[in-house]
């Protein structure tokens, strides 16, 4: 009877962190799409929780078996009482993210709790843990140079190709004329400007995807290593998720789509294409990714690809300046031919204040760090009482 209960109580908690864990990653995935009005933040819940189930079925198995099993060389550290303590930590470590409208890395926070936890009982695994820190150091840069190319060479073309213009109103209607409502395009909305929309909330589903790949485990995994039935955590976690992603998601949906920055369409595609890539492929082979700091790095790399079409290479090699801002996402007028490499004029830029918000980022950039910082020093000094005085 007892166990039974402190198996409530370890679901209990792993649902808090897979709520929290909707209110943390909802905003980077939807947050452009509903920041551009191409989606309510009702409508990007239900996305949300749909896709965030697909990732966390399929793929997101690998991520578990990491944190679960192999992140700790003792199978018997994870016990029912030790999930409940680590899950305790992830959950209130991203609760503090999401009180303050900050998305959490969800994946760092889980996993400092259980390095803390292993540190603390003498059982981490340092090889599996030094992986896990090689990618997470790698990654950011990937994104960053991959962007980077982007920006500089292709950044302009794509422009062309996918850039609009809102229109004024609504931009689909519902039509209830006839014997069954149908949607219809607003009375200014352009087929170009729809075409956008479905891109950019396409773009949300496959966040949303590469997110459920990554971070189902953070919810779930000191449970399954713990012997729960995993299936059964899952669909337990990604319905925590969605109830996160339909209510405290609205703070970080307003932080990231409204707040923090107006990244233009173009560059949001551009960036969560490149982040979303990366952290489904990196979740294929087991390794949980922070997809927050490596979106982050792929604006920097975009803008500065971006802003160095300015000067040519022979000019870069002869060390002449290069006026380099984040600001160079502002996107061109759509429709208009882009220059060639060193045609641009640096004063076309515009500066970084004019796109993105110093205070906002600032406390983004602060939030970041001490969230998981906060999951890994508590583990640690928590299991470290606990195992010298109560196990």
């Amino acid at each position: 009877m007892f166990e039974l209960l402190l198996l409530g109580v370890g679901i209990v908690v792993s649902l808090f962190v897979g709520f929290n864990i909707g209110g943390a990653t909802t905003g980077p995935a939807f947050g452009p799409a509903v920041g551009a009005d191409a989606i309510s933040k009702t409508g990007a819940a239900a996305l949300m929780a749909v896709f965030f189930l697909i990732g966390g079925w399929t793929i997101g198995r690998q991520v578990v078996d990491t944190l679960g099993n192999e992140l700790v060389t003792n199978p018997g550290v994870f016990t029912i009482e030790s999930s409940i303590v680590v899950l305790f930590f992830i959950g209130g470590a991203l609760f503090v993210g999401n009180y303050y409208g900050v998305p959490a890395s969800t994946s760092m926070t889980a996993v400092g709790a259980i390095a803390g936890l292993g540190v603390a009982t003498d059982a981490l695994n340092w090889v599996v843990m030094g992986e896990i820190a090689v990618w997470w150091i790698v990654a950011p840069i990937v994104g960053f140079w991959v962007s980077g190319m982007i920006g500089r060479y292709f950044y302009t073309r794509i422009n062309e190709w996918v850039a609009i213009t809102s229109t004024p109103g609504p931009l689909v209607e519902i039509n209830r004329t006839g014997l069954l409502p149908r949607p219809t395009l607003g009375p200014n909305t352009t087929r170009r400007e729809l075409s956008g929309a479905v891109v950019v909330v396409s773009i949300g589903c496959l966040m949303a995807f590469s997110s459920g790949t990554s971070n189902i485990a953070n919810a779930i995994a000191p449970l399954v290593g713990a012997g729960v039935d995993i299936d059964m955590m899952i669909l337990l976690g990604c319905g925590a998720v969605a109830v996160g992603a339909f209510t405290i998601a609205r703070r970080t949906l307003d932080t990231l789509g409204n707040d923090i920055t107006e990244l233009p369409l173009t560059a949001a595609i551009v960036v969560a294409v490149i982040s979303s890539t990366i952290v489904v492929g990196l979740s294929a082979i087991g390794i949980p990714a922070s997809f927050v700091i490596i979106a982050t790095t792929s604006i920097v790399g975009l803008g500065w690809g971006r802003a160095t079409r300015t000067t040519t290479l022979p000019e870069v090699v002869r060390g002449e300046e290069t006026n380099v801002s984040v600001g160079a996402l502002t996107a061109e007028t759509p429709g208009e031919e882009a220059p060639d490499i060193g045609e641009e004029n640096p004063e076309d830029i515009p500066s970084a204040g004019d796109l993105f918000d110093p205070a906002t980022t600032g406390r983004v950039i602060v939030m970041q760090n001490v969230v998981p910082l906060l999951s890994t020093v508590g583990a640690y000094v928590a299991f470290s009482i606990l195992f010298r005085f109560v196990w």
